[in-house]
């Protein structure tokens, strides 16, 4: 099958994963890479044995480049993807899609006007853990989906990112960059989604950076830094989701999806091996290992059954939906992280934090289709 031939923008330390994962399959080619600093080009270029290093108007003019992996900071993704588009590239975003929701609804607009595919992170929901989820929710192991409560806490990322300000501006904050793992992963399993609420607050104005080379620096705070959000599926489940950079520490579980017949558990991952809720075990209770019920109780997870986990992707695979769009692209199928989807979960965002300025519900004016599952041996079945 013909390779994609890829051309990066952004050269930071999020693309060191990518550049990984894109060198273990074979249907893509990273052929040239940039950013605003050329000399940061041509350091990555060099280190991962890149044929070109650019400025990102030269990714755009290049008829040799396929496709744009878009890995810029969250205020200039639309940007970047929209001028992508235009010079007839497809497009592979990270999150969030966008900052605002008419330009998410251009860059769709646009990829359908031109005939182009677009796609963006996260592509967490392929990993193993995600994809034993659905198999399990389509073998009817705890019936329908009636709810869901998602939980990602931190004490923010100034304690481990060198350059922390833009998560604390508008653009950032916990839910814009948390959100869409635990968002994306529910309307994977559960569908979209039809009206959303919320609440929020700013717990401090400024943070101090504690990661170095800056560690010391006072950084103001512009965005509400604690985000709840309820939210209502289109087929009748409820969920929820708390994201928080003001929480020192938790032991609530992920995610979990309550079921007519059982409870899907995602526990909180090994922090070490863990990267990006990729891996880690998926636990699950039905009606007869219940806690509640009448069966005596067993130790260890007390009576939470490990479900056998049959898919790949067991690691930190950022990229896989770069892959995944690839085999899209050359056998005109739809995309598995798609544009429309994550246009979906950024207007779930935007509902969420509106929601308490208006004291109302957002219906959401979005939707998407539920993501395939991806095969067992993909991508051996894609080719």
């Amino acid at each position: 099958m013909e390779k994609l031939r890829i051309g990066l923008i952004g050269c930071g330390v999020i693309s060191d994963i990518y550049l990984k994962t894109c060198q273990k399959f074979e249907i893509l080619e990273v052929v040239a890479c940039a950013s605003l600093d050329i000399a940061e080009s041509r350091a990555k270029a060099a280190q991962y044995g890149i044929a070109k290093y650019y400025t990102p108007e030269e990714i755009f003019s290049d008829p040799e480049i396929d496709c744009v992996l878009n890995l810029t900071i969250p205020a200039v993704h639309a940007k970047v993807s929209i001028a992508a588009l235009e010079a007839g590239k497809h497009v592979y975003s990270e999150k969030p899609f966008v900052t605002d929701l008419a330009d998410g609804a251009k860059i769709l607009a646009l990829a359908k006007e031109k005939g182009l595919c677009v796609g963006n992170a996260p592509d967490t929901f392929l990993g193993g853990r995600w994809q034993t989820c659905q198999k399990l929710i389509e073998e009817g192991v705890i019936g329908a989906p009636t709810g869901a409560a998602a939980f990602v806490g931190t004490h923010g990322v100034e304690r481990h990112h060198p350059n922390p300000d833009f998560y604390y501006q508008p653009g950032g904050g916990p839910l814009l960059d948390l959100g869409p793992y635990y968002l994306t992963a529910m309307i994977a399993l559960m569908g979209p989604v039809k009206r959303v609420c919320g609440f929020s607050r700013k717990t401090f104005d400024t943070r101090m950076i504690e990661s170095q080379p800056r560690h010391g620096e006072i950084m103001p705070v512009d965005v509400d830094t604690h985000v709840s959000g309820m939210l209502e599926f289109c087929s009748g489940a409820i969920g929820s989701i708390t994201a928080s950079f003001d929480i020192w520490d938790s032991e609530t579980p992920r995610l979990e999806i309550y079921g007519e017949k059982g409870t899907l558990c995602i526990p909180d991952p090994d922090p070490v091996h863990g990267a990006n809720n990729f891996d880690g075990e998926v636990w699950y209770r039905t009606r007869e290992t219940s806690r509640w019920s009448y069966q005596p109780r067993v130790q260890g997870l007390e009576n939470w059954q490990v479900a056998e986990n049959t898919h790949g992707y067991n690691e930190n695979s950022r990229g896989l939906g770069l892959v995944d769009l690839a085999y899209a692209v050359r056998g005109s199928r739809p995309v598995r992280a798609s544009g429309e989807m994550a246009q979906h979960v950024c207007e779930i965002m935007t509902g969420i934090l509106e929601s308490p300025k208006s004291g109302e519900f957002w219906v959401l004016n979005s939707s998407c289709a539920t993501p395939a599952a991806l095969p067992e041996d993909f991508p051996n079945s894609e080719a």
